[in-house]
């Protein structure tokens, strides 16, 4: 069980699959440089965060703008949208007559990813949902803005240890304070934190081993 003050961003999984030392960068070290591409992310949540909207749809409630929480996973965050949908196998909401089951719904503004970062994060939204209001919720779907379509995902078994491996590593990086150094790849072409990053230093090679490759082998120090 963690202490509040000791709750990470749910949201920052994303951060964490996509690239280590960007998650300490933002999250550690307190760093953030806009571009495009979270601009336009910014821009596909507004609506979903607005805590102002909210629908009832017959047998479908929306709420926007969640907030949520896990003591045992040691997160807090905000869910886009969660819809409960009536159910016989449902939970019961204040005001509301009936058994209603809660289905997150995360928006995207790319298309599906290769990694598992946004099926870890949704995941990560259930599972701090069923603590909150004792339940059990199986499934949920990611919104993609580029396809313009829900993706169903199911939480499985495997999902759910994903999700907990991986925030005790983002756990362990944040009682240690520790920075990751950085690594050159595609993907950081497209990092709004490329010119704080300065990946491409970690090509260079260290100064005692500059000294070794450039001393004659008979010189060569240890």
């Amino acid at each position: 069980m963690y202490k509040e003050d000791d709750y990470l961003m749910l949201s920052g999984i994303q951060h964490f699959c996509f690239c280590r030392r960007q998650w300490a960068l933002i999250h550690i070290e307190q760093q953030w440089a806009e571009n495009l591409r979270t601009t336009e992310g910014k821009l596909l949540h507004k609506n979903a965060h607005d805590e102002a909207k909210f629908e009832k749809r017959g047998d479908l409630i929306i709420m926007r703008g969640l907030r949520v929480k896990s003591a045992m996973l040691g997160v807090t965050g905000i869910c886009d949208i969660v819809e409960f949908k009536r159910n016989d196998q449902g939970i019961t909401l204040q005001k509301y007559e009936g058994l209603w089951q809660p289905y997150p719904v995360e928006y995207k503004k790319g298309e599906p990813k290769e990694n598992e970062a946004d099926l870890l994060q949704l995941c990560g939204q259930a599972m701090c949902l069923e603590e909150m209001l004792a339940c059990t919720i199986h499934q949920g779907a990611l919104y993609y803005g580029k396809i313009k379509r829900r993706v169903e995902v199911e939480f499985t078994e495997h999902l759910r240890n994903r999700v907990r491996s991986t925030i005790e590593e983002m756990q362990r990086y944040w009682r240690k304070g520790w920075t990751p150094k950085g690594r050159m790849t595609q993907g950081c072409y497209a990092c709004s934190l490329k010119d704080i990053c300065m990946p491409e230093l970690g090509r260079t090679k260290s100064v005692s081993l500059y000294i070794r490759e450039s001393l004659p082998k008979d010189e060569e120090i240890t």
